[in-house]
């Protein structure tokens, strides 16, 4: 692979059982880049080794006045000096082309699983790690692979370097090779402590650059709450717990660089001390001297990479340990199996209510199942490039009873945010988190059995925090789309009509509003605003099925009932859910589901459900005690009950009083219309 081919068109399936084992996949799968560095790396330190040898036998060709010798030992030379730039310009290429190709390879292996994960991602891992994994961890794993190959190259120079002076001169080659092994291992002692501090420096910058992250995106409410100057105390004193780790760590790395220039000094003075005095008492000549000293001089060069791919490993090892972390998440995992020991509960055990519940979606149940595994079947035989309008059908849920017509528009109440949530993923498919249960229907398919991309391509999940990407505008709503809705239509449905001014006033440059830049999360605009580009966005997508929840929480309410009307307009035909408390969306919408404690409960119209079912209506409308005590004595056509005390006067007349059951069917429902206005 080269640079110019990237990126690649697979970049396989890791091994992220550990961060070694990550490495070492990392190295299996570059194998050839790894062995064309290594034969240039052997090529390169060869040839300068080769050097002090040219260098004795031209000092010896000297001292013996022989010119043959000589002009061989320069053309040696020549020879020497041209493998070596050949082969240190083409390691160094080779050495930087292992290093992109293994950043890609990880860089695409973090976006694919981003893409899997979703919203999961951040959920499971802090967003700092995130940032630290895709940036600096990137680099730091590129860095070991690349030196790997240089490492061993210096590694098999050294041994072949230690043998020839073994065979060129016994008495000093002795020394040479019982001293470098001596100097590569000394540091190994001082490897786990510094690595250690390294892993601790890590550490401390991944919550550093954390807490950067979490205070850059809240600093509009930091601002609002007075916390700014708070926050920005915390990340000075996280600032400075990094400084004062990396400089520990340097310390140690100070200490072992030191180590890698002392020792090889006394190993050069001991060399030089013994072949000067075998030199005086004539056993070996000064040629023979010259070349010990020099090949000694020059094997500290390639001694260096020992150190550097010691630095280069722990470095790597925390990086690669929680790249390996990201990459082994998964979307679902199964549910754990039920503990034996605990009991069902019985029939008389469970509440009224359940048993309502679960009477009411067993048949639907079962009439579902009998046709899922038939179009399962189907669907799995189609063409991969098939459309998925065949799916364009009921979307229903088991777990809940919630059914979903095709082609109407559904909003769906629920009393808690964080259950409708959960539930507009399941919706979706593939849910982020694991849980147990059947999966959601999508004209009697399962979505949990299709292919994460087909479920995708068949239902689309607008969470209630959408994410502006940076980049222009045209480039927010350049998205996988039919070509059906158009961007203009889009936005107009979506009401950013004065999103695109605001844009266009602060960019007067720009000439076309869809040109301006939006900042990183769309933080230049209002919650609104965003809010508002995110569903224009989904709505140019044009799913068959589109599930928004709370997509208008952040806009005022003339502004909603203007998108309500344009979301309605323009999904028509298609299914769309929202999920939803604003009367204003509620009232537009075909059908509305009341789903409460994880069951649909009601099904029906926003009026209707008001004025008869008291669990939407304190959902809905907010209503307080009297309210309810209002609605409580009136009967479903909104006449006063015959055996209804008089609410407003907590219990029955007194005795002897005279009450008009007109007067107080008038009042009660003057009562019942304040509540529908304000619903």
């Amino acid at each position: 692979m080269q640079i110019q081919d990237l990126p690649y068109p697979d970049p396989g399936v890791p091994d992220a059982r550990s961060g070694p084992r990550f490495l070492w996949w990392l190295g299996r799968n570059q194998l050839g880049g790894q062995l064309r560095a290594l034969a240039w790396g052997l090529l390169h330190f060869a040839s300068v080794s080769a050097l002090p040898f040219c260098v004795g036998l031209a000092v010896q060709a000297v001292v013996d006045r022989s010119g043959r010798r000589l002009a061989l030992t320069g053309g040696l030379l020549v020879l020497a000096c041209a493998g070596n730039a050949l082969g240190d310009t083409f390691l160094h290429r080779a050495a930087v082309t292992n290093w992109i190709t293994a950043a890609a390879r990880v860089q695409q292996l973090l976006a694919r699983k981003t893409a899997q994960l979703g919203s999961a991602l951040t959920r499971r891992v802090a967003a700092g790690e995130v940032v630290a994994v895709s940036t600096g961890d990137v680099e730091k794993i590129g860095w070991f692979v690349e030196a790997v190959s240089r490492f061993t190259a210096a590694a098999v120079t050294i041994v072949l370097v230690c043998v020839a002076l073994l065979v060129y001169q016994p008495a000093l080659g002795v020394i040479v090779a019982a001293g470098l092994p001596a100097l590569a291992l000394a540091v190994l002692p001082l490897l786990p402590r510094a690595t250690r501090r390294a892993d601790l420096q890590r550490e401390k910058a991944g919550r550093a650059t954390e807490l950067a992250s979490d205070t850059v995106a809240g600093l509009r409410v930091l601002r609002g709450i007075g916390g700014e100057e708070l926050f920005l105390d915390r990340y000075r004193r996280a600032s400075q717990e990094v400084r004062h780790a990396a400089v520990r760590s340097a310390r140690m790395w100070s200490l072992i660089s030191a180590i890698q220039v002392l020792l090889p000094g006394l190993l050069l003075i001991a060399v030089v001390w013994y072949g000067v005095h075998l030199a005086r008492t004539g056993r070996i000549t000064v040629g023979e001297l010259v070349t010990v000293y020099s090949s000694v001089m020059v094997l500290t060069y390639p001694l260096r990479h020992f150190e550097e791919i010691a630095m280069a490993y722990s470095f790597s090892r925390p990086s690669a340990r929680r790249a390996a972390r990201v990459l082994s998440l998964e979307r679902t995992s199964a549910p754990a199996a039920a503990d034996p020991t605990v009991a069902e509960p019985t029939a008389q055990q469970r509440t009224a209510e359940e048993r309502t519940a679960e009477a009411r979606t067993a048949e639907a149940r079962t009439a579902e199942a009998r046709t899922t595994e038939a179009r399962t079947s189907e669907v799995s035989s189609a063409p991969a490039g098939a459309s998925v309008s065949a799916l364009s059908s009921d979307l229903y849920d088991p777990e809940t009873g919630l059914r979903v017509p095709a082609g109407l528009l559904t909003a769906v109440v629920c009393g808690d945010p964080d259950a409708a949530g959960r539930l507009a993923d399941r919706l979706g498919g593939h849910p982020a988190e694991p849980e147990p249960g059947a999966s959601v229907l999508l004209g009697g398919v399962a979505l949990d059995e299709l292919p994460l991309a087909t479920a995708r391509t068949a239902v689309l999940v607008q969470d209630k925090d959408p994410v502006l990407l940076s980049g222009s505008l045209r480039d927010l709503l350049d998205v996988p789309s039919s070509g059906d809705v158009s961007a203009d239509a889009a936005l107009a449905a979506a009401q950013c009509s004065d999103v695109l001014d605001a844009l266009a006033q602060a960019s007067p440059v720009a000439g076309d509003p869809m040109d301006v830049r939006i900042t990183e999360r769309g933080r230049s605009l209002s919650g609104g605003q965003r809010q508002r580009l995110a569903l224009a966005r989904s709505l140019i997508t044009d799913p068959e099925v589109l599930v928004l929840d709370e997509p208008t929480s952040a806009v005022d309410s003339h502004t909603e009932a203007r998108i309500a009307e344009g979301l309605r307009a323009l999904r028509t035909g298609r299914t769309t859910v929202v999920f939803t408390s604003s009367p204003l969306l509620l009232d537009r919408a075909d059908r509305v589901v009341l789903v409460h404690e994880g069951t649909a409960v009601a099904v029906g119209v926003h009026r209707d459900l008001v004025r008869t079912e008291p669990r939407y209506r304190a959902v809905v409308t907010r209503e307080t005690d009297e309210e309810r005590a209002v609605h409580e004595v009136l009967s479903s056509d909104g006449t006063l009950r015959r055996d209804a005390r008089h609410p407003l006067a907590g219990g029955s007349a007194p005795r002897g009083a005279a009450q008009d059951p007109l007067e107080d069917e008038a009042a009660l429902r003057g009562a019942l219309e304040e509540i529908e206005e304000t619903a």
